[in-house]
């Protein structure tokens, strides 16, 4: 079908370590969970509630490798990619389904400790060779503002 579009964008924090895997044919997987929240005040109490969303994040190769590396539980996120809807047979003989979104974009919006002092953004396209844009502006001249 021409003219279709699947892309997801999230930001959100990570609810635990990326579980990686080297699959049989060599390619590393990283598997982890984001939360996204949205908060309104309900008219009728005048409370604050909070929706709290759970998604499943796939990572493949260099993503895999950048993940396993720098993610961390807690921290916070951007992730562009596409929804992939996963089938399999559990062991009880049931068909289960789910939704995963397989990145093709993460960028570190943490603060990372000195130790990992490195590129924030990273794309399945070149992993191992990614610009950060904090890091392209930090080093650019005041003179060339134009404030």
């Amino acid at each position: 079908m021409n003219g279709s579009v699947n892309k997801v964008i999230l930001v959100g924090n990570l609810g635990k370590n990326p579980e990686v895997r080297k699959l049989e044919s060599g390619a590393l997987l990283a598997r982890f969970s984001i939360a996204t929240s949205e908060q309104y005040t309900d008219k009728l109490s005048g409370k604050r509630i909070e929706n709290t969303d759970w998604h499943d994040i796939v990572t493949w190769r260099g993503l895999a490798e950048v993940s396993e590396k720098f993610l961390k539980k807690g921290m916070k996120v951007y992730i562009e990619g596409k929804l992939k809807k996963r089938t399999w047979t559990d062991k009880d003989g049931q068909q289960r389904h789910n939704v995963d979104i397989v990145a093709d974009e993460l960028t570190i919006l943490s603060k990372l400790e000195p130790k990992q002092k490195t590129k924030h953004s990273y794309s399945s396209e070149n992993a191992n060779k990614i610009t950060s844009r904090i890091e392209d502006i930090e080093n650019q001249p005041d003179d060339s503002l134009p404030f």
